[in-house]
C-alpha cells in the first residue's frame, strides 16, 4: 500500500505569539518550530500498516525551506522518502492554497491512503485535508479515531477496503465502510507515538526529499487583514436581588453569556 501523510510545521503550543511590524503574521524569526501534534499521530498511523502489510510512507509537506526540519524527523521516525513543496509564500498560506499545492505534487504518486492530521495547532482550520481530498478527487472521512485496512494483506493496496472510526458529539462514534483510494484526518491521540531512535535518525539523512514549487497560478483566497493578540481581563459582576431571582440571573448569565451551561 502506498500511503502520503501531509504534515505541517508549527510554532509550540507553549510560545507566547509575538506580532510583525504590520500585524499580519508572527514573528518568525523568534519562533521555534515543531511538528503539528495531530500530524505526527497520522505519521505513526501510516507507519503500522505499511510495517503489518508492506508498502511505502511518503511524507509531503508544503511550506519555506525550515520545513525541512520536520520532514527530517518524520523519515527519521521511518518514513520511507519525502516531497517538499518549497515557496516561502506558503508559510501564511489558506487551507485552499496549501491543498492546491499538495494536490499538484501528490496527484501523480496515485497514492491508495493520503492521511492528514485533522487540524493544524496553529490556524484550527480543519479545512486543508478535506479540499485536499476534493482536489485529489478521492472519498474522505474525518475526525478518525481507529483506522482497520481489510483485505488482501499485499503492500500493493489491491482489492483492500477500510474499516474506519469517526469521533461524533457527545461521546458517540460512527463506523464507517470506505474503498480506497480514500483520505482521512486523523484526531489526536489515536495511537502511541514513536520517537525517532539514533538509526533512524542516521537513516533519514540519505532518504529521499523531492523538492518542487508552487504551481505558478496559484492566488491567495483569503487575505489577513490584521492579527491581535489575546488580553486577559478580569470583571466582576454583581447580582443582587432575593436568593431565588439571584439564582435565576445567575443560570441566565451562565447560559446566555459565559456559555458554560
Amino acid at each position: 500500500m502506498k500511503i502520503a501523510v501531509c504534515i505541517k510545521q508549527v510554532p509550540p503550543r507553549e510560545w507566547q505569539p509575538r506580532l510583525n511590524d504590520d500585524k499580519t503574521w508572527i514573528r518568525e524569526q523568534d519562533v521555534s518550530y515543531e511538528m503539528n501534534e495531530p500530524d505526527a499521530y497520522a505519521l505513526e498511523e501510516a507507519l503500522t500498516p505499511r510495517e503489518q502489510h508492506g508498502g511505502e510512507v511518503v511524507v509531503c509537506s508544503a511550506g519555506p525551506a525550515r520545513v525541512q526540519q520536520v520532514i527530517r524527523e518524520a523519515l527519521a521516525r521511518g518514513a520511507d522518502r519525502a516531497i517538499h513543496v518549497d515557496d516561502d509564500r506558503l508559510a501564511a498560506a489558506d487551507a485552499f492554497v496549501t491543498a492546491d499545492a499538495l494536490a499538484a505534487a501528490m496527484t501523480e504518486e496515485r497514492f491508495d491512503l493520503v492521511l492528514t492530521g485533522l487540524q493544524s495547532d496553529d490556524l484550527g482550520q480543519a479545512q486543508t485535508g478535506v479540499v485536499l481530498a476534493d482536489r485529489l478527487g478521492m472519498p474522505h472521512s474525518t475526525i478518525i479515531m481507529d483506522v482497520q485496512v481489510e483485505g488482501p494483506s499485499t503492500g500493493s493496496g489491491q482489492g483492500a477496503s477500510l474499516r474506519v472510526k469517526r469521533e461524533l458529539e457527545g461521546g458517540w462514534f460512527q463506523w464507517i465502510a470506505m474503498p480506497l483510494p480514500a483520505l482521512l484526518t486523523i484526531q489526536s491521540g489515536i495511537n502511541q507515538l514513536r520517537y525517532a531512535t539514533l538509526k533512524g535518525i542516521m537513516a533519514a539523512k540519505k532518504k529521499e526529499i523531492k523538492k518542487v514549487g508552487m504551481p505558478p497560478d496559484l492566488r491567495p483566497t483569503q487575505t489577513i487583514v490584521s492579527l491581535d493578540v489575546p488580553t486577559r481581563a478580569k470583571q466582576t459582576h454583581m447580582i443582587t436581588g432575593s436568593a431565588s431571582d439571584a439564582a435565576k440571573e445567575l443560570t441566565r448569565l451562565l447560559r446566555e453569556e459565559a456559555r458554560v451551561l
